[in-house]
């Protein structure tokens, strides 16, 4: 018998019981609150839909290698999958933040990955593809900043770094750069924003996939294999 279809109304209850366990019942409330009014809306003006919301915590606490931290969900439809900055297998044209990531990861490793921009052999591997707000509305970068996502966001870090110290996190621009007092005791690597209208002022020429794999290799851990297939 097929599952049946999540809604907003369940989103308290589709948080992954490892990351339920770190962040502690207010949290899960707070989620609860948010999937309320989420569910007043529309169902068609929000992305991800909600199955696809906690995606990224599919990684447990205990097996984070990388964290990446992006800012919220493309707002094309169809474009968000639950994994910062990744998009599902076929999308063209490639946003601009995504073309600029593939550029940075073929001068810093020489990795090639034509035009898939799918990050999951990355999150299978340990790295944590979060964003700062798990939902926004179609078309509208940024509407759901002020729906209390950023406080959960905070949580799960917090949760994290209290059972998981030995990750590496990349913060790439200034919403992700808040999180760096959280995350005093891991590797940081900051740099600016893959956007169109930051890349150039410090991300292009940062190699943030070579650094991370050099202080995973520091905690004793395997390296990161950021190719794209």
């Amino acid at each position: 018998m097929a599952l049946p279809t999540p809604t907003w109304g369940d989103l308290g209850d589709l948080l992954p019981g490892p990351w339920a366990e770190v962040v502690g019942a207010t949290t899960r409330e707070s989620i609860q609150t948010i999937g309320v009014t989420l569910s007043r809306m529309p169902p068609s003006e929000i992305v991800p839909p909600p199955v696809g919301v906690f995606r990224a915590l599919g990684v447990a606490p205990a097996d984070v290698r990388v964290l990446i931290v992006g800012q919220d969900p493309y707002p094309t439809p169809g474009h968000a999958m639950g994994l910062s900055f990744s998009l599902p297998p076929g999308t063209n044209p490639l946003p601009p933040s995504a073309k600029h990531i593939l550029l940075e990861l073929h001068s810093d490793l020489g990795i090639t990955a034509g035009t898939t921009f799918d990050l999951t052999p990355w999150a299978q591997q340990g790295v944590l593809l979060l964003n700062r707000h798990l939902t926004t509305t179609a078309h509208t970068p940024g509407a759901h900043a002020s729906l209390g996502w950023q406080g959960i966001t905070d949580a799960l870090i917090e949760g994290l770094c209290s059972v998981n110290q030995h990750f590496v996190a990349i913060l790439w621009g200034r919403h992700a750069q808040q999180l760096s007092a959280v995350l005093s005791n891991v590797p940081i690597i900051e740099s600016a924003h893959p956007s169109p209208l930051s890349a150039r002022r410090g991300f292009f020429g940062s190699k943030p996939f070579s650094r991370a794999n050099q202080e995973l290799e520091k905690m004793g851990l395997t390296p990161i294999d950021w190719t794209l297939r």
